[in-house]
């Protein structure tokens, strides 16, 4: 009896739906929508922007926020594991609302981008929210939690060029910086108060000088793949930037192999988790490219015989918001499936939707409905594919190192949109056509538009080979304890 008394109490977790857990999860899902702001809403106001800095450099404003999220994600990542995930959380939060505030203030371009360079810690909450979620609730109602929770931010990409357009036309570009950090003050206050700390923490320290080499290194590479078109690739910045990068991981890896607890632990990768990451590098390229693509073909006008294009009307805005209805929804059932299944099957299930949608959408560019309805599918794949990515490489790790791979999760996503993304639009910029704009910028050949396309759908080909590996492979879900 007295042994028993001695034994520490057991963290109690929730083990099915409950009230308390959707309010958590509207809590995180919260959280998350201040990351998704950070990103795309400064985007809104790009040309304020560049008017009222007096500036021409467009791509760094637009970039700035998801570059300094991959220089953060390792810290941070490796702090949740050390410090506690709703600690890191919260401090995520406030580093990104001091960020709006600075951009809300700043007098010069220079002091706007270290607010973007702060702002782009909100980068981290995803992830964080993802370990928090498999540490507050059983392994099956984790996956389906995690669904929504990386999904359901997308909501407000369909709602929010109808909310913070009149705003903005009120207020003005600062609007969009108050608003970011009024969010993230509120979402900061309501994990604390609303959201449990996680009860499994890990030991040790943090690496420092580990995440700032892997960060800076990151940074700097996704730097020059995303600026090098508009600053020059051999310009005397860009290959500072990209030798910079290359001699920071170089330096991080043979650190790595020689601390005793590095940033990211090498020796430990297994080899589900680096089929899983490879997947995702893959995947995420296919979709956001393919979301980018979407895009393209939306702003431009069939009238100008192009044998592709369909901007007109409301045929944009339906275009530009049909694919976060499907990450809502594909992301929400992939959870939901992982939990009985496995997450293996719904990634490689999410792999072959948006490889059927990137192939029909090769018939698409001209057709509205089709277009419509491969943008909705594309949407599910995206959801689907980060959803499974979270849930499989997190439950392939001990908890106390969760929060880790669960940011190399999201920094490999973030580094295949980028790189794929970039390919996209050198294809679209090999076949332009000269003297032909739409909504003034330069278009491409029909040709350009279907090599794109077909360069998506090889793309999902590939990553559905270590994903099948996965399928193949996977393990018995745990059942609730």
């Amino acid at each position: 009896m007295t042994e028993t008394l001695e034994k520490p109490a057991r963290p109690v977790r929730e083990h099915r739906w409950s009230k308390r857990l959707v309010l958590w999860a509207g809590v995180l899902i919260l959280a998350n929508v201040l990351a998704d702001m950070a990103v795309s809403s400064p985007m809104m106001v790009l040309p304020q922007l560049l008017d009222h800095f007096d500036t021409d450099q467009a791509a760094w404003l637009n970039a700035s926020a998801l570059l300094a999220g991959a220089l953060w994600s390792p810290l941070l990542a490796k702090s949740a594991d050390v410090l506690g995930k709703r600690r890191m959380l919260v401090a995520t939060l406030l580093i990104s609302c001091a960020g709006a505030v600075v951009c809300l203030v700043a007098p010069n371009v220079w002091i706007f981008l270290a607010g973007r360079f702060l702002q782009g810690a909100a980068f981290a909450a995803v992830f964080l929210s993802v370990a928090l979620a498999r540490q507050i609730s059983t392994p099956r109602v984790a996956m389906a939690l995690i669904g929504l929770v990386t999904s359901g931010s997308s909501v407000v990409g369909i709602v929010e060029p109808y909310v913070m357009q009149p705003v903005i036309d009120v207020f003005g570009y600062r609007s969009v910086f108050f608003v970011a950090a009024v969010l993230a003050a509120v979402a900061a206050l309501c994990v604390r108060t609303v959201v449990p700390q996680a009860p499994v923490r890990g030991g040790g320290r943090v690496d420092l000088k580990g995440a700032l080499l892997l960060g800076g290194g990151i940074g700097s590479v996704l730097a020059y793949v995303s600026l090098g078109r508009d600053q020059g690739w051999l310009s005397g910045l860009m290959l500072t930037l990209l030798a910079g990068g290359v001699v920071a991981l170089t330096c991080w890896v043979l650190l790595a192999l020689r601390t005793e607890e590095p940033v990211v632990d090498l020796r430990g990768l297994t080899r589900p988790i680096l089929l899983t990451l490879l997947a995702l590098v893959l995947a995420a390229g296919s979709f956001r490219s393919m979301l980018q693509l979407t895009s393209i073909v939306a702003q431009v006008p069939a009238g100008l015989g192009l044998g592709y294009g369909l901007g007109e009307g409301e045929a944009v805005a339906v275009l530009l918001s049909a694919p976060n209805v499907g990450i809502v929804v594909g992301g929400t059932l992939a959870g939901w499936l992982a939990g009985r299944y496995g997450p293996a099957l719904p990634l490689l299930g999410g792999i072959a939707v948006g490889a059927a949608a990137t192939f029909a959408m090769l018939a698409g560019v001209s057709v509205l409905p089709l277009a419509i309805a491969c943008g909705t599918v594309a949407g599910m794949a995206a959801g689907a594919i980060g959803a499974s990515g979270y849930n499989l490489a997190t439950g392939l790790e001990a908890p106390e190192r969760q929060g880790t791979v669960a940011g190399l999760v999201s920094v490999v996503l973030a580094l295949g949109s980028v790189v794929f993304n970039f390919a996209g639009g050198e294809i679209l910029k090999a076949t332009e056509i000269a003297g032909v704009f739409a909504d003034g910028a330069p278009v491409s050949t029909a040709t350009g538009v279907q090599v794109y396309a077909g360069m998506t759908g090889v793309l999902f080909l590939l990553a559905a080979v270590p994903a099948l590996m996965l399928a193949r492979g996977r393990t018995p879900i745990p059942s609730p304890s």
